[in-house]
């Protein structure tokens, strides 16, 4: 019988701890890291020629949103592809358990507005009939290709205890208490923490403000406290989008001590324009620290493209006003764009002071269209709104809201990019090797049509390591694998060691990347989202099974859902007592 089930024979072994790298074979038996150094390979079933390729522990992505597409994806693409062999989903208060029959609509329509998934894939895809926590992580046992855990949605809690009251009101003691019990619940049923967003870009299906928006800060609390009874479990928040103030700070830092846990939030972008912002949002970290407590920001490893339509209306909803209108039927919102007195209302209320920071996405004349649909507007597409309107004679809001309409609001347009240029990238540099921060924020499985921050892990490697230099490999693949892991206190994943699970990645260095931006129509019901491909990822291995080899799915699935307790290890704070 073979000493080992395979072994990735004679690579250059990364093992996630941020050690120097050293050419090694790798041994597998019974799903787990059996050795690494010289092993004879007559004594493996399996051998991978790995010469010349990096071997890495699979990246960790801890912020997902993917709890919709693990019912009809079983290799959660494009993250499997990029390297990524565990998953945390049910980010910003949207799992989609607990679950009552009433609120599958309501969440249905949430997701498709706040998240950017097609409906028509929510109720095609999607069976919406369990209804605890651990009933919805147990449809997925012996599912999925990726490791995958989730945390328990603060929306989803409150849709479950006060229904239609969820949105706008304030709990009551009686309402509260019984969110306390359901969170308990959950957690015990695996949930692997709790997680709430109180972001102005955060609106339902209606065009209101997500139900977690309209909780108190004791409820807050309340619910953090929750989670210290149960191991293995932590904290993901929200809190605004901007500069934070001293309520958000002290906000973060008591979720942290209530719970005795480290409390993550997203999202810390960095720009050499608005240092001020990125000084306030990291001062939260210091400010619990202080007082005992973590708080984590996640910050991206890459410049992100956003495209941003008028069907969704993410982004737009969050200047002032425009979400009344953003929430209107379709055709109501149509007739509603069209209408020169609203048309004059939103442009005024966009640029007003009350905008704040989204005043920058109201430069319509800066406005690039990424893609049209109507004939009249094909010869538009890569140009300008400004340029389109000294042409057309028109003001720039004028012109972009005609072809919108002209594409039944479908038009997508990209804000003027920023962060590409040479001082950002050092800042973004100095922001990952904070201790304050987490690289991630990848968002994948969300907002398909707008962003291409899915593809964060081999981007990093690409332009942050082989084209920039500004870390060395060795260090990335520390901040993708073994520091998302141990701050989720997720045991034995995230370096290459013996005994651990084997998850691993063959990449090759001088050729990883992601592959053009490209829109893929692979989701249920024929609906389409942005894609890209991997470039340089040769093998990726899931408790020590391959899914991902080249650029095809093998179609395994030895991914273990993740349960609090059973699958990961409490993580305290220096403050958070017994």
């Amino acid at each position: 019988m073979a000493q080992f089930d395979l072994i990735i024979q004679g690579g250059s072994v990364i093992d996630g701890t941020g050690a120097p790298r050293r050419t090694a074979s790798v041994g597998v038996k019974d799903g787990c890291i059996a050795a690494i150094g010289e092993l004879d390979a007559s004594q493996a079933e399996t051998i991978v020629d790995a010469t010349g390729k990096i071997v890495a522990p699979g990246f960790v992505d801890i912020h997902t949103h993917y709890d919709a597409q693990v019912f009809w994806d079983p290799s959660l693409s494009p993250s499997s592809f990029h390297g990524v062999t565990t998953i945390v989903g049910g980010n910003c208060g949207f799992s989609v358990a607990p679950l009552v029959p009433e609120a599958g609509d309501y969440l249905m329509r949430m997701l498709a507005r706040v998240e950017g998934m097609p409906l028509e894939s929510l109720k095609e895809g999607v069976p919406w009939d369990w209804t605890t926590f651990a009933d919805y992580l147990d449809r997925l046992d012996g599912k999925l290709a990726l490791n995958a855990g989730f945390l328990v949605g603060h929306s989803a809690l409150r849709r479950v205890v006060m229904g239609d009251s969820a949105v706008g009101n304030e709990a009551t003691e009686e309402q509260l208490a019984q969110m306390v019990q359901l969170l308990h619940e959950s957690l015990e049923g695996g949930g692997l923490g709790f997680s709430s967003s109180a972001a102005p870009t955060h609106n339902d299906g209606d065009g209101k403000p997500v139900p977690s928006r309209s909780a108190s800060r004791r409820e807050l609390v309340a619910l953090a406290a929750a989670v210290r009874d149960h191991p293995g479990t932590t904290l993901e928040f929200l809190p605004t989008v901007g500069n934070f103030e001293d309520e958000h700070k002290d906000l973060m830092a008591a979720m942290s001590l209530a719970a005795n846990r480290p409390l993550n939030w997203n999202v810390l972008g960095v720009s050499s324009v608005n240092l001020t912002m990125t000084e306030s949002q990291l001062s939260a970290s210091d400010y619990a620290r202080e007082r005992g407590g973590i708080v984590i920001a996640l910050t991206l490893p890459q410049t992100m493209t956003l495209r941003l339509n008028l069907v969704s209306g993410f982004i737009f909803d969050a200047l002032p006003g425009w979400s009344d209108v953003i929430g209107l039927p379709m055709e109501e919102r149509m007739k509603a764009f069209a209408d020169p007195a609203v048309r004059e209302k939103l442009d005024r209320q966009a640029n007003s002071k009350e905008a704040g920071v989204f005043k920058f996405f109201a430069n319509w004349a800066k406005m690039r269209l990424d893609e049209t649909f109507a004939p009249q507007n094909a010869a538009y597409k890569g140009r300008t709104v400004g340029d389109i309107a000294k042409e057309l004679g028109k003001t720039p809001f004028d012109t972009m809201l005609d072809i919108a309409l002209a594409d039944e609001l479908r038009t997508s347009f990209m804000p003027p990019s920023s962060g590409d240029d040479d001082e950002t990238w050092r800042l973004r540099a100095e922001a990952w090797r904070d201790d304050r921060t987490i690289i991630g924020a990848t968002d994948a499985g969300a907002h398909l049509d707008m962003i291409d921050t899915f593809a964060g892990t081999t981007a990093l490697l690409k332009t942050g390591v082989r084209e920039r230099g500004l870390l060395d490999l060795e260090e990335a693949i520390h901040q993708l694998t073994d520091r998302p892991a141990r701050l989720y206190g997720i045991t034995e994943r995230g370096r290459l060691e013996a005994g651990w699970h084997a998850d691993i990645v063959v990449f090759d260095e001088a050729k990883v990347g992601p592959g053009p931006i490209h829109t893929k129509n692979d989701l249920p019901a024929g609906a389409g989202r942005l894609y890209a491909d991997a470039d340089g990822i040769e093998h990726v291995f899931v408790n020590g099974i391959e899914i991902i080899r080249g650029r095809e799915f093998t179609g395994a699935a030895p991914g273990r859902i993740l349960r609090s307790g059973r699958d990961t290890e409490t993580v305290s704070v220096p403050g958070g007592g017994e």
